[in-house]
């Protein structure tokens, strides 16, 4: 017999009971199974005494046997209880009389929580558009010829957009700070690589000039000993080297990886690129906007430990991304998981939300969607086919192409039935260059 408690809003108590004899009964079998392979020292395997097998390993069996039970039972009694049961429950042992007949228990958990959806046509998502003109083209063709920028010597001052290289000292009461110092120092004028003042004295000097001025620190300035201070450098200008961007002419187009030479080849292969990944942040942007569309007509309370769960895992995998780009993370080191619950429990809700809202309009991912989505993801690479085989060789890789499907379904769906606002985007903010 089991009976149910309800102490919160999503947890609840189950007290239900297990019959001594059963456990009893499943200690005595294991320790015989255990004892055909035990070593103990005076026997060999197979011929251990009962009794000695019921000193030497009685009380971990028992543990391992209690848990199984405990389990079983719960799992039994939350279907018979027709629980939605959420994580794991906590056991809490209530008979301490080793030689009662049934031994009584109460399991602590959480359930998951009904999902209520408000009506989605009154919601207003704003979708981002895109239109990709010749003149982002352009653009992007400049860029590429700013990459391939050289530099060569020129007989005149220098001005913004060029290299220089000079010595400079920097002191701060007459006397050279950390890190005020260098020899030969090369500096494109206007990259932002140094401050705007100490920029802007080098513009108009000639080389071989010599030149000291005084500049104020901002206050905020990395550097402690000089941040709000003012200090006097002294600047020798060596060289002056203009900027010189290539011609965009056949040498240039080959040097991009068009055999042939043919700009109008490498400027398909441009819009091609441009268009596929504009299309991709399109795609991120309005999923989002439809995410947060669905949390506002979703009503729910997240379940406490399924939060703590994906909080950790928000956690360990931070770490991890800190770790690849080459953070070091002391051993034994952890990031507060209370950094990532705010974000863990937006996770929670939008999960159970896109899972009731699946099954209520049937949105789920069909095959024939699943293998397109492969299939144009696949265009992207050298050899298209081994992608597609890659994909096709692992369920759980598949399993997560049918993640994304089903995400396109739901967004397809909620810009269907909600009030959507079009709003164009220039090519610089989308590309974050705004």
């Amino acid at each position: 017999m089991s009976s149910v408690e309800t102490i919160g809003t999503l947890e609840r108590r189950l007290n239900a009971t297990i019959p001594q004899q059963q456990l009893r009964g499943e200690i005595e079998a294991r320790l015989k199974y255990l004892g055909r392979t035990a070593k103990v020292h005076g026997f060999r395997p197979g011929k251990v005494p009962f009794k000695i097998l019921e000193q030497q390993f009685g009380a971990q069996v028992h543990q391992e046997v209690l848990g199984d039970k405990l389990q079983r039972s719960f799992a039994e009694a939350a279907q018979a209880n027709d629980l939605k049961v959420a994580g794991h429950p906590s056991f809490e042992i209530k008979t301490a009389d080793a030689s009662a007949p049934q031994i009584e228990y109460s399991a602590t958990f959480e359930v998951y929580p009904e999902v209520v959806i408000r009506d989605v046509g009154a919601e207003s998502i704003e979708r981002t558009t895109f239109t990709l003109s010749d003149a982002d083209i352009d653009k992007t063709l400049d860029t590429l010829r700013k990459q391939r920028t050289v530099f060569e010597p020129v007989s005149r001052a220098a001005a913004n957009g060029d290299q220089v290289r000079m010595d400079f000292s920097g002191k701060l009461d007459g006397v050279v700070f950390d890190g005020g110092e260098a020899k030969d120092f090369a500096l494109v004028l206007g990259a932002g690589r140094m401050l705007p003042d100490f920029e802007k004295a080098i513009i108009g000097m000639q080389v071989g000039a010599t030149k000291s001025f005084d500049m104020t620190f901002p206050e905020d300035y990395h550097g402690k000993d000089v941040a709000g201070k003012q200090v006097t450098f002294t600047i020798t200008l060596h060289g002056v080297e203009a900027a010189r961007l290539p011609e965009l002419d056949a040498e240039f187009v080959k040097s991009l990886g068009v055999a042939d030479g043919d700009l109008a080849k490498l400027k398909a292969e441009i819009k091609d690129n441009l268009n596929r990944e504009a299309q991709r942040r399109i795609k991120v942007r309005n999923k989002d906007s439809a995410m947060d569309a669905l949390l506002k007509v979703g009503q729910l309370e997240a379940p406490k430990v399924l939060v703590e769960s994906e909080a950790q895992n928000l956690m360990q995998q931070t770490v991890r991304d800190m770790e690849s780009r080459g953070v070091k993370i002391p051993k034994g080191m952890q990031l507060p998981a209370d950094m990532f619950v705010e974000r863990a429990s937006k996770r929670v809700k939008l999960g159970l939300i896109l899972e009731e809202l699946v099954k209520q309009h049937k949105l789920a991912a069909k095959p024939e969607q699943v293998k397109a989505m492969v299939e144009e993801y696949a265009q992207s690479f050298e050899r298209p086919e081994e992608v597609v085989r890659w994909y096709a060789a692992d369920a759980s890789r598949l399993r997560e192409v049918e993640n994304l499907v089903l995400e396109d379904n739901v967004v397809s769906w909620l810009m269907g039935h909600a009030k959507v606002t079009d709003k164009a985007i220039e090519f610089n903010e989308l590309m974050g260059n705004a």
